[in-house]
């Protein structure tokens, strides 16, 4: 298929990559010169503005996938989209958007008979050779026109073990994608994965701080232990209930730099957090570890600990963030192990 991908940062480039690496035709822009050339060299199509963009998508109905950060630049692009496509079109949102501004733009858009996805994207840095987890919001017939596309960013099967049940029923699920249902799902989905996601990383960076802390010298003598939390991380990668990729990501760290002296300990919050609180809140639901794990991070921005640097950490590893005063260099990937490798499918 021939699709259109607006913004080529860390995903989007890669996105394109593996969309191309699957057979799949590619026009590409940024207001950044130097991404569309280096993905011109590789087989897209480089377009030098929305309007050259369109004219130079040939198949219809026409695709444009659009990976900016949630916000105002998002909302411009989409607006501006709407303006020079038409009828039965197609705009995917890839990026973190709230979920309520993808039910809006979807209802405006549908005023010229132009379909609105929005698709929750996990995957980070990772995910050129993972493959991209999915979580899609929008209308039946177009999730279904773009399948092909997603199929080949997703997973696939891998050699993650079957759930027990669903051997005979094949899935999008079961490949890393769903259509999770109208237009503002798939961001509610993702949203929910990002709080869901601080969580996990909260109880790891608790844990390790705890670990690390057990010589302090307030505790009596006989009880100090010097630990290697190297060494523990790795041996909870291999057999231990609380093993995930986010742990791996937190062993790779620890090995390269067990004091995690390259990490300011200052965290970010990408704003997914916080509109799973509000959600919660809207719901009714408790929410006593999100919320916690929230609040964490905005304590990090004031004083850093060990565990604080665990989540600098692992926030790196899969995503290449690079938060505060650190000195990482963001083009340097980690080299983090994979927990599975993804299946070669007939689309890939």
């Amino acid at each position: 298929m021939q699709i259109g991908i607006i913004g080529l940062g860390r995903m989007g480039g890669n996105i394109c990559r593996r969309l191309m690496k699957a057979g799949h035709r590619c026009v590409v822009f940024d207001t950044n010169a130097k991404p569309r050339a280096a993905l011109a060299k590789e087989g897209a199509t480089a377009a030098g503005s929305l309007a050259e963009m369109i004219k130079t998508l040939a198949d219809k109905p026409r695709a444009v996938w659009v990976m900016l950060p949630a916000g105002e630049i998002t909302e411009e692009t989409v607006a501006s989209l709407g303006a020079l496509l038409e009828a039965n079109d197609i705009i995917i949102d890839g990026g973190n958007s709230f979920y309520k501004d993808d039910i809006r733009r979807a209802k405006k858009l549908s005023e010229k008979h132009i379909r609105y996805i929005d698709c929750g994207t996990s995957g980070g840095v990772w995910g050129i050779e993972r493959g991209y987890c999915l979580m899609i919001g929008g209308p039946n017939e177009a999730v279904d026109h773009l399948d092909p596309i997603f199929a080949a960013l997703a997973p696939g099967l891998g050699d993650i073990p079957r759930t027990p049940g669903r051997e005979k029923v094949p899935s999008r699920a079961e490949r890393g994608y769903i259509h999770a249902g109208p237009s503002g799902a798939g961001h509610f989905v993702k949203m929910v994965h990002n709080g869901i996601e601080y969580g996990l990383m909260q109880a790891y960076a608790e844990g390790f701080d705890i670990l690390r802390n057990k010589d302090s010298e307030d505790l009596p003598e006989d009880e100090r232990f010097v630990l290697n939390i190297p060494d523990i991380a790795e041996v909870w990668r291999r057999g231990s209930v609380i093993a995930s990729w986010l742990l791996d990501l937190g062993a790779a760290a620890l090995v390269k730099d067990p004091q995690l002296k390259e990490f300011s300990g200052y965290v970010q919050d990408s704003g997914e957090g916080r509109w799973t609180v509000e959600a919660a809140i809207e719901e009714a639901v408790p929410a006593d570890v999100l919320s916690a794990a929230l609040y964490a991070r905005f304590r990090s921005r004031q004083a850093h600990n060990f565990g604080e640097k665990m989540l600098s950490a692992m926030r790196f590893g899969f995503g290449g963030h690079v938060e505060g005063s650190e000195s990482i260099d963001p083009e340097s990937k980690p080299k983090a192990p994979r927990r599975h490798k993804a299946a070669h499918n007939a689309t890939e």
